[in-house]
């Protein structure tokens, strides 16, 4: 994580320089960085919805041959290699995106001990400068920015919750009610610039749940009007 996170420092400086606002910036930067991993963050849902559609046949299958692991086994690697997907399929977007996510938070956490100060000494004060009501963005903001931070976690979670089923569901549905409290917790503790960019990127993960969710539907009622006059076209032939 350190290195990346020097190499997002370098990003950031660049943008300070351009930008001359610590609190935008780390916005700017969120945004650019949540944006670059769309690709992957769409190749994450498609497999998770895939495995959703799956997951009924699994379920049988798991039921079936509950006595059987070989077979079951057996079983379910057909389903995968018939639907062209894996429960591993969705990881390595997910692997790829996490270090740079973190290097992202790693640097926000203790942006000096990461940034190049190097002809750039300015930097040291940059950091702690205010954003609206807050004073200092290196300084703790003990309510307002934590709030916002739980609830974006909450809303980003409840969206990625709808979408599962079978035991990952009731997973899902516990996380999405623990996880936002333990960030709320931790956003009083750290510096209010990463309490600000979880909050941001929380607001991007939102936009793209809805977004990936609507494309989804649509996608999926084609599939089945395309279906229905297939179906039809059949029908009618046969009379």
């Amino acid at each position: 994580m350190k290195y990346m996170a020097i190499a997002m420092g370098w990003v950031m400086k660049f943008l300070y320089d351009i930008i001359n606002n610590y609190g935008i910036t780390i916005i700017v930067l969120t945004v650019i960085v949540r944006a670059l991993l769309i690709p992957l963050y769409g190749k994450q849902q498609k497999s998770m919805a895939k495995m959703t559609e799956l997951q009924p046949k699994i379920n049988e299958i798991q039921q079936r041959y509950a006595n059987d692991r070989e077979k079951m086994n057996e079983k379910l690697n057909e389903v995968y290699a018939e639907a062209g997907s894996s429960p591993l399929s969705g990881c390595l977007p997910l692997v790829i995106q996490m270090p740079i996510i973190m290097g992202l938070y790693t640097l926000l956490r203790s942006p000096l001990d990461y940034l190049n100060l190097e002809g750039a000494e300015y930097m040291i004060t940059a950091v702690h400068e205010g954003f609206l009501w807050i004073s200092d963005l290196c300084q703790t903001d003990p309510w307002i920015l934590p709030v916002l931070a739980g609830l974006t976690t909450f809303f980003s979670m409840s969206g990625q919750a709808q979408s599962q089923t079978g035991g990952s569901a009731g997973t899902m549905k516990a996380m999405k009610y623990f996880f936002p409290v333990m960030i709320f917790l931790m956003g009083r503790t750290f510096p209010a610039g990463l309490a600000l960019y979880w909050t941001v990127g929380n607001l991007v993960t939102w936009v793209q749940n809805k977004i990936f969710s609507n494309k989804t539907k649509k996608e999926k009622l084609k599939a089945e009007v395309k279906e229905e006059v297939i179906k039809s076209r059949k029908e009618a032939r046969g009379k």
